[in-house]
């Protein structure tokens, strides 16, 4: 998709160059909108179907399950509510859209999760105190629906994972399809062998995956939502290529952040003593920052005067 770049010299002290991507989610196809809804209303079907026979079965092992797909519902309606709001124009009280709800979505699916997982471990305790009877034969006809329900889900997100929600829904509904199979092989072994603590012990391992795959979520997540700058963003190559720059003698106030979950955004002042560079200069800045350092949002001041600072600094130094 074609991006637009405004350079603009202003007749104030600094001379400002902008560029703006033209696109929100540019690397997804735009109907994930869609897959999401679809997502969620076959998972819901079959938390339903896992509650039912989770129950009949006694097996915490489905009821667990069904508690991590719901979790996922819920991640799935949430991040369609950002992927939406991501897409609407700017307004007067909110500059840049509403792209940060991308990132609030995924920090709250992050959070979800763990306090699911929290919840699967403690039931999962309380049942090994006691001598309970798990029918094997159901919970391996239910897990082994789960395993078409969440590996069809899961190809639906199979594309797009440059953006961090469609990526955890990616991984949420993979994760669970690889559970069903987990449980299926134990809903095998407890109708062959009697064995009913396996349930409750497939359930605590089910929850250490759900944390090993939801922990990267939760840390880039948390990150984004600080202003941080993304993990895919190397800040000492940004300012190595800003302070080689023809002309420029110092880069100082370089602030880089994720404006969603797939947008970048730079503000940076560089000094340049001998003179302003001109229109051309920043156009091409800007589609060296967007083309080779996956920065789609920039913003460049322009000093002519002797700076305090120096490119000279380490390189990870903020100034």
């Amino acid at each position: 998709m074609a991006h637009d770049h405004h350079a603009h010299d202003h007749s104030h002290d600094h001379g400002h160059g902008h560029s703006h991507g033209g696109h929100g989610h540019s690397h997804a196809p735009t109907d994930f909108g869609t897959r999401f809804l679809w997502a969620a209303a076959l998972n819901a079907a079959f938390i339903v179907a896992e509650i039912v026979y989770g129950l009949k079965a006694n097996s915490l092992a489905l009821l667990a399950d069904a508690g991590h797909n719901f979790s996922d519902v819920i991640s799935l309606i949430l991040s369609w509510a950002a992927w939406w709001l991501a897409k609407k124009k700017p307004v007067a009280g909110f500059t840049y859209g509403f792209r940060g709800a991308s990132i609030m979505a995924a920090l709250f699916n992050a959070v979800l999760l763990m306090v699911a997982v929290g919840g699967i471990i403690w039931e999962a305790v309380q049942r090994f105190s006691g001598h309970e009877t798990v029918q094997g034969d159901i919970v391996m006809w239910v897990a082994g629906a789960g395993i078409l329900v969440n590996g069809f889900t899961a190809w639906l997100f199979a594309q797009g994972q440059s953006d961090l929600n469609i990526k955890a829904a990616f991984a949420h509904l993979a994760a669970d399809a690889v559970v069903s199979a987990a449980v299926v092989i134990a809903g095998l072994a407890m109708l062959l062998t009697g064995w009913a603590w396996l349930d409750p012990t497939l359930s605590i391992v089910v929850s250490l995956v759900i944390v090993w795959g939801t922990w990267g979520l939760l840390r880039d997540s948390v990150r984004l939502s600080l202003q941080g700058v993304p993990p895919h963003i190397d800040f000492n190559k940004v300012k190595a290529f800003l302070c080689g720059l023809p002309g420029v003698t110092d880069v100082h106030d370089l602030h880089i952040w994720g404006m969603s979950t797939t947008e970048v955004a730079l503000t940076a002042h560089l000094t340049m003593p001998g003179g302003h560079p001109g229109d051309a200069f920043l156009h091409e800045l800007a589609e060296e920052l967007e083309h080779h350092h996956g920065i789609i949002h920039a913003t460049v001041q322009i000093e002519m005067s002797d700076s305090a600072h120096s490119c000279a600094l380490a390189p990870d130094e903020v100034v």
